[in-house]
């Protein structure tokens, strides 16, 4: 009877197709060369077929601002439709999005009216009143620009508004297509170039990989300009296979095969070199090793990677034979190894910050954040920095004697910037990276002292999305300074800097809101609210009545004010027990103290 019944439903089981749930979605891929649109066509001899002429009326003097027909294209799918369109760099960005509405019709400023006010609103408010003048006389047509140079707050409120269909389109940079998900009926590629490279066929697939939306379209659109002379090398591009994938493990030696080495040995996963070479042959790299490596074995740049990290001191070797060949040895982490491992700690960069730490020990100015600053500013940011001289000098010459201490200690001299500002020839050679890291520290100490994105970022003539991307990766990098001397007794007299510099980092406010801004959903805005309202500690919220909080502050709900009281009175019981314990710690007897053993061995 059992089998009977087993037998039965077997027979009714229906196979389901994932296609019945997930619809497809067709993607088109169209040429543009002149007015002609071509669409790809693998079937067809050079590889696409003539579709039709852009039906666009132009005037002499349109044709001279829109010389790729752009707004042509926008205009057959926005506003009802979401379009995308890459361009090769973020100033051309901003250009093409004013363009774009330069030659709108009046029309489009009807469309969601209300919203896209709201939208402006909303971006104000974000960033204390200020609003880039491209987006303020953009995103009323529903058109905005999305690019690394604004702030997180400023793309997530942007996307949101793309999203729900109040901004129509966007000009943006490939990061776009890489990363978030907004996709568009139709995407248009603004030239076949990212900055000044040609663009590749995995980047090509990015970007046109956002047209057509899932259950909201049916079908969705690329379209790619190109000019006569990139005609070949486009048709060569939407026809070759994608790139092949390959280990970068060998590429970036410093961020990648050592320091796997140094985490395999800290975390005692593998420990000698045959161990080691076991676990690289299973690598990406390992499998890929006859393609990659072509003058060295595998075997060979793992001995020289462990022979590295041991003679830059981070890995000690440990004869466990009598044998002298290489698999015999077993290796350890040192104090310096460990500290850069458990600091994460670039290991191109954990010597320096060693000697830079160590000399900063012999002089600390301590009068001013600067000098600590200075310590945890991103060598690799530093790498990647062009000074404005004149800028550079300007706040140089305004420094205090304490910070002028500070860029003494460093080796960096008004003389040397102003030589560089007036363009004259210098004979003395200079660390760029140092002149660089400095210049650096200047805009995060003008940022903890002004704690405001938009003045720091006009001050230095600097992107604010780049100012906030600097005072992220340094609060990030402070907190791993800190880690690496939590692990050298040395640096101690860092530790308590540090976990101050890094909350200042973290949260770039005044100081007396950082208390507030460690409860759960209390970000600037709302902490600003609190304490102009009353509640000036974590104290103050955690005894707070919701009721009252709801009255107080403007446009938060009861769900939120239960949420602040609930989570300070949390962080306060957590505070108040890890003060308990280190009351506890401070009267407990320590068990070597002279003479107290030999008392008590004599009582017994």
């Amino acid at each position: 009877m059992l089998k009977t019944c087993k037998s039965s439903f077997k027979q009714n089981i229906t196979p389901v197709s994932l296609d019945q749930y997930v619809p497809k979605v067709e993607l088109k891929e169209y040429l543009k060369i002149n007015d002609k649109i071509y669409e790809v066509d693998s079937k067809a001899e050079n590889g696409m077929t003539f579709s039709r002429v852009l039906n666009y009326k132009y005037s002499d003097t349109l044709k001279k601002m829109d010389p790729d027909h752009l707004v042509a294209l926008v205009t057959e799918v926005i506003p009802d439709y979401s379009c995308l369109v890459f361009c090769p760099t973020k100033k051309n960005c901003e250009n093409v999005a004013q363009m774009i509405c330069k030659i709108l019709s009046k029309d489009y400023l009807k469309h969601r009216e209300e919203e896209k006010q709201g939208v402006i609103k909303n971006l104000k408010n974000i960033s204390s009143g200020n609003l880039c003048p491209v987006l303020k006389r953009t995103i009323p047509f529903g058109v905005a620009y999305h690019h690394s140079g604004l702030t997180s707050d400023e793309r997530k409120l942007l996307e949101e508004a793309y999203s729900t269909g109040v901004l129509c389109l966007f000009t943006c940079t490939s990061t776009l297509a890489a990363g978030v998900n907004l996709p568009a009926r139709r995407v248009i590629l603004r030239a076949p170039y990212v900055a000044k490279e040609f663009l590749k066929r995995n980047q090509y697939k990015q970007m046109i990989g956002r047209a057509g939306r899932a259950g909201l379209d049916s079908v969705g659109e690329s379209i790619l300009i190109l000019q006569e002379k990139d005609k070949q090398k486009v048709l060569e591009l939407i026809s070759k296979p994608l790139e092949n994938c390959y280990s970068h493990l060998v590429q970036e030696f410093t961020k990648g095969i050592q320091t796997l080495f140094l985490s395999l040995i800290g975390l005692k996963i593998a420990t000698n070199l045959g161990d080691i070479y076991r676990f690289m042959s299973g690598t990406f790299l390992g499998v890929q090793q006859k393609i990659l490596l072509k003058e060295k074995s595998l075997q060979e740049i793992t001995v020289e990677s462990l022979r590295y990290l041991t003679e830059k001191g981070l890995l000690q070797k440990d004869t466990i034979s009598k044998s002298e060949e290489e698999f015999q040895h077993s290796f350890h982490i040192t104090k310096l190894g460990r500290a850069s491992f458990k600091g994460t700690i670039d290991l191109a960069y954990c010597d320096i910050l060693y000697r830079d730490l160590k000399t900063g020990l012999e002089g600390l100015v301590l009068e001013s954040l600067l000098h600590l600053i200075y310590l945890t500013t991103p060598y690799d940011l530093a790498s990647q920095c062009d000074p404005d001289w004149m800028i550079y000098f300007r706040q140089f010459s305004q420094l205090s004697p304490a910070e002028e201490k500070v860029a003494a200690l460093a080796g960096v001299s008004e003389n040397f910037i102003w030589k560089k500002a007036s363009g004259q020839a210098i004979k003395k050679k200079v660390d760029k990276g140092i002149v660089n890291r400095l210049y650096l520290s200047f805009v995060l100490y003008s940022l903890l002292k002004e704690t405001n994105i938009w003045s720091v970022s006009e001050k230095f003539n600097m992107p604010r999305g780049y100012v906030q991307n600097l005072l992220t990766g340094a609060a990030s990098f402070s907190s791993c300074v800190l880690h690496f001397c939590e692990e050298l007794e040395e640096f101690w007299v860092y530790r308590a800097l540090l976990v101050e510099l890094t909350k200042k980092l973290t949260y770039c406010v005044k100081a007396e809101l950082i208390p507030l801004m460690e409860v759960t959903g209390v970000l600037e805005g709302r902490a600003k609210q609190l304490y102009n309202a009353g509640y000036k500690s974590l104290i103050h919220l955690a005894n707070a009545n919701p009721e009252v909080l709801i009255r107080t502050i403007d446009h938060l709900s009861r769900r939120q004010a239960k949420q602040i009281v609930s989570s300070a009175k949390m962080l306060l019981h957590e505070k108040a027990e890890a003060l308990q314990e280190e009351a506890e710690a401070l009267l407990r007897l320590p068990p070597d103290v002279p003479g107290i053993v030999a008392s008590s061995v004599e009582k017994a």
